[in-house]
């Protein structure tokens, strides 16, 4: 097996030079998106499809971003990301539709063995998927092969090390769900403030 073969099976797993080619390709092009003027908007959307594997229509990325290798990540419609995300993405980061996700966030899809023992025999990777409609607060971790469910929310600075399902509320580190998403949060948009106690337009 080659080195991203064994990736692909879940297998420990060390750079070559094909690694090493895939992490340059998509180093330049990062370097290429940070370095655009803050008013490039175009220059910015016309680099991301050649960077990821698939991106969907109005994906908005705020440099600057960090990537390994690009092509393993699909951002959907409508997506939103702060500054600095970080995506350690050696196999796949799947990312869905209108996620919201703040600044200084990692998405990790690659870990060490833990026994020193075992420590320098290779690396392990395994997916990390962010479904539909998610709002990820700032300076969190995701870390490898964890599942959020569409609707969650992930509170700011937890490190997630499990899955979490679908319409709740998480946070902490290790994140864990505090409440599911409910009638009064359709009613209330922080605290006491009510949706419909809006000013006029």
């Amino acid at each position: 097996m080659t080195e991203q073969e064994k990736m692909k099976n879940g297998y420990l797993w060390g750079d070559d030079e094909e690694n090493m080619a895939l992490q340059a390709h998509a180093k330049k092009l990062v370097q290429q998106f940070n370095a655009l003027p803050p008013e490039d908007m175009d220059g910015r959307a016309a680099l991301l499809p050649k960077l990821f594997g698939e991106v969907g229509k109005n994906v908005w990325i705020v440099p600057p971003l960090t990537a390994a290798v690009g092509k393993y990540v699909s951002i959907g419609d409508g997506t939103y990301a702060n500054m600095n995300l970080t995506l350690i993405d050696d196999w796949k980061i799947t990312i869905g539709k209108n996620v919201l996700i703040g600044p200084n966030v990692t998405l990790c899809t690659t870990g060490h063995p833990v026994h020193p023992k075992h420590r320098a025999d290779g690396m392990y990777s395994f997916p990390v998927t962010i479904g539909d409609n998610v709002w990820i607060g700032a300076n969190v971790v995701v870390l490898p092969g964890v599942t959020i469910g569409e609707n969650s929310v992930i509170g700011a600075g937890s490190v997630v090390t499990k899955d979490i399902p679908a319409n709740v509320i998480a946070f902490g580190s290790p994140c864990k769900v505090y409440r599911e998403i409910n009638e009064h949060d359709e009613e209330y948009y922080f605290k006491d403030r009510r949706f419909d106690n809006q000013p006029e337009k």
